[in-house]
């Protein structure tokens, strides 16, 4: 984790450690990466009141800069939130171990098998908006699956992503997992070298407008997992349980109506649309 710009050549030694680590951590077993996730939960629980501090010290510049409100919201961290981002983190430790999954397993012949089995990536670079709680959905995912991680949030949430990362690598450390394997970059430049690290870097996953993700697909020589317009629908069948519809109807659309995964549009068979109406 750095709190200045790096150097291409210190950003190439950050990015060196991150895979020798990442490759320490696609070794673990499922129980040891959900010991690490347990730990990472606590460190983010004990050092609330940094993370927090952090948090509103970018939240007043973000106000002297004049950041448009629905930013805000999402730069914003109180205690409950954080609460919410902690119980994410045990969330993803109660998942299934995605590594060593049989997704494929077919005799092309006497003989010869053909199997698709789940591992780890190597390195992931991902850059996202300026929500601190990303860092930390990412950060977990991460673990989870045995990959390193080098995060580049937005520059409005500099010091909420740098206290959380921090507390992230106590964990990693916690468990005796080598902490390089999460890395925080927090300036433009560094987001630029890092598109052009092919030998250490194994995917690129930009998350933000169409326009940065087209950008950063042009100007990576890294593979890059882009995305267009959210297709955030809800499909509605005749057959369907009504009173579930539409909880989820109203759960997707209004609980939480910032972010780009709520729900845009709700399709209906001609039959269901009538009783989902009366419903």
């Amino acid at each position: 984790m750095t709190a200045s710009p790096l150097t291409s050549a210190s950003l190439v030694s950050l990015a060196q450690r991150t895979r020798q680590a990442a490759r320490q951590l696609a070794l673990t077993s499922a129980a040891q990466r959900d010991r690490t996730l347990e730990a990472i939960a606590r460190a983010l629980e004990t050092a609330a009141p940094e993370i927090l501090a952090a948090n509103q010290a970018d939240c007043e510049t973000a106000v002297q800069d004049g950041l448009a409100r629905s930013l805000y919201g999402r730069l914003k961290l109180d205690e409950s939130k954080l609460s919410a981002i902690i119980l994410g983190v045990r969330d993803v430790q109660r998942l299934a171990d995605p590594i060593g999954q049989v997704q494929i397993h077919r005799e092309l012949d006497t003989n010869l098998i053909l199997k698709r089995i789940t591992c780890p990536l190597g390195v992931l670079g991902v850059i996202f908006e300026s929500r601190p709680d990303a860092a930390v959905q990412i950060a977990s995912l991460a673990v989870k699956s045995g990959n390193g991680v080098i995060l580049k949030g937005g520059k409005e949430a500099v010091r909420s992503c740098e206290a959380l990362v921090n507390a992230i690598r106590q964990g990693l450390s916690a468990t005796g997992l080598d902490p390089d394997a999460v890395q925080l970059l927090t300036t433009r430049s560094e987001t630029l070298e890092l598109l052009k690290l092919d030998c250490y870097v194994d995917l690129i996953i930009p998350r933000g407008s169409n326009s940065f993700v087209r950008f950063v697909q042009e100007n990576s020589t890294i593979p890059v997992l882009g995305h267009a317009d959210g297709i955030c629908h809800l499909y509605v069948d005749r057959s369907a349980d009504l009173a579930q519809a539409v909880t989820i109807a109203v759960d997707a659309k209004a609980s939480y109506p910032r972010p780009a995964t709520r729900s845009k549009r709700c399709w209906f068979t001609k039959r269901s649309q009538r009783n989902f109406y009366r419903s």
